[in-house]
């Protein structure tokens, strides 16, 4: 059922039912784009259909099914993705897999393009629609998948069941908040909700206000079981025990930072209902002139290190950016800078965002082209003094004291001395500039992503101070997300 009660922690009742029936209507497909996907999805069928009947036994066996949102009647008024899966029998090997799912795929999108997940796909285009042909196995259940998308059409006949009308455009609207404020996507750039986590969520507590009601009272870490089912446990913030497989979380990929802008936004729409929640006005650019005057307004010491991104799809090369990241913050901190905040970003691929499929985390793109990547830390300050305290051990504690003693006894450091009991001494800083440093070989002592790591060694541009601006031609939307954060 639909949740239309005004119980929830503040905010006008009637504001809100009328903010979300303006948006329900806006993000509702018309009888006239229903009636174009339904044609291009059957189009499509027919055409796999035919390719399948064409391949050897025991392949001539898989049917074609759609799944995703257009299948389960929650996608926007716009979207324009079909995504349609053929299940092959079991007794294929997966190269078999692979190859007939090839070859259907090329049947039904003759100038598409292979693309790879676990197993390779062909994506392309049709009648003004995005799709994707993807092969998968006819297993029993989801508990019995021999790769992720097996598990897909399970996903969809569970909420084909649970899912009628008014409650499909009630997920329409949670996807269009959560697009709102830029936590929709599963993929790992984003790591966002999943179209198949939004609609759970939706489902189970029925409705669009009272998942914001109980978001907005959420502790994490908090677990939800639909089918009360579950027999793992998990250490993510967030737990939704997918109803069709009890060892999988579905909010895996959430970041908690993402979370906890959820509920701030939640929190902030029920007490002041705003369709512009929904609608945000499209953020610009951030210009080199204005980039400059927030690094002299700032009077810190931004550094970026700008290089060609690896060849990778975007959920391969964002967990390795932010490995690289937070290895190099690391290293610098160690050294004793003062890395106030950290950020790291990349153009977009050639071939799109790299974004998933159609569960939101089953299937990426291939990404191709020269891409830029950037690693960029915010420092208090870009030099330190010429000598650094280091403390040793407890004076009583007879055999490390007197090894570290003797250490520094006849050496050029400032002591030792005993302060707070324990012996200290003040020597010489290895590396006193933080450029400088990041400038050398000494960037590599940091722990990198092993493709990030082979990208920086062929070469990288530093970016110092307002230099940074530099950045502003291809980066500046990022860096007003940067300069001027918000939640």
């Amino acid at each position: 059922m639909t949740d239309d009660s005004d119980a929830d922690a503040g905010g006008d009742g009637d504001a809100f039912a009328a903010v979300v029936a303006r948006v329900r209507d806006r993000v509702t497909p018309d009888a006239a784009e229903r009636e174009r996907l339904r044609g291009a999805a059957d189009a499509l069928a027919t055409r796999a259909a035919e390719a399948v009947a064409d391949l050897p036994a025991p392949a001539s066996e898989a049917d074609v099914l759609r799944v995703g949102s257009t299948a389960r009647g929650t996608w926007l008024a716009g979207d324009r993705d079909i995504d349609l899966f053929v299940r092959f029998p079991t007794a294929l090997a997966d190269d078999e897999l692979a190859e007939y799912g090839l070859r259907v795929g090329h049947a039904v999108l003759p100038e598409g393009r292979e693309e790879y997940a676990e197993h390779p796909y062909v994506t392309g285009a049709f009648e003004g629609f995005d799709v994707d042909l993807v092969p998968c196995y006819d297993v029993a259940d989801a508990t019995a998948i021999r790769s992720s998308v097996d598990r897909t059409p399970f996903h969809t006949a569970y909420l084909e069941a649970h899912l009628d009308e008014s409650l499909a455009g009630e997920v329409r609207v949670f996807k269009r908040f959560l697009k709102g404020v830029g936590v929709y996507g599963s993929d790992l750039r984003t790591e966002g909700f999943s179209g198949y986590l939004s609609e759970l969520l939706v489902v189970h507590h029925g409705g669009f206000r009272a998942t914001l009601a109980a978001a907005a009272d959420w502790t994490p870490p908090v677990e939800l079981d639909p089918e009360g089912h579950g027999r793992a446990t998990f250490d993510d913030d967030l737990v939704v025990i997918d109803p069709t497989d009890p060892g999988r979380n579905v909010a895996a990929v959430l970041s908690g930072d993402n979370l906890a802008r959820f509920q701030h936004h939640a929190r902030a729409l029920l007490a002041d209902p705003d369709e512009s929640t929904f609608f945000p006005p499209e953020s610009e650019s951030l210009g080199a002139r204005a980039v400059r005057e927030h690094v002299d307004r700032r009077g810190t010491c931004p550094v970026a290190l700008a290089f060609d991104a690896p060849d990778i799809v975007d959920d391969q090369l964002y967990p390795q950016l932010r490995r690289s990241l937070d290895g190099v913050r690391r290293e610098l901190s160690g050294r004793g800078f003062d890395v106030l905040r950290t950020a790291t970003f990349a153009a977009d691929s050639a071939d799109g965002d790299g974004a998933s499929g159609a569960d939101g985390a089953e299937a990426a793109g291939a990404d191709g082209g020269d891409r830029r990547a950037v690693l960029l830390f915010e420092l208090a300050g870009r030099t330190l003094p010429a000598v650094e305290r280091h403390e040793g051990p407890p004076v009583h504690v007879r055999d490390h004291a007197e090894g570290f003693y003797a250490a520094y006894a006849d050496g050029d450091a400032y002591g030792p001395f005993v302060a707070d009991g324990r012996y200290v001494v003040e020597r010489e800083r290895d590396e006193r500039d933080a450029v400088a440093l990041l400038d050398s070989p000494a960037l590599f002592d940091a722990a990198l992503g092993a493709r990030v790591e082979t990208a920086l060694r062929g070469g990288y541009d530093l970016l110092v101070g307002d230099g940074v601006a530099d950045l502003a031609d291809g980066f500046g939307t990022e860096l007003r997300a940067y300069f001027e954060p918000a939640v």
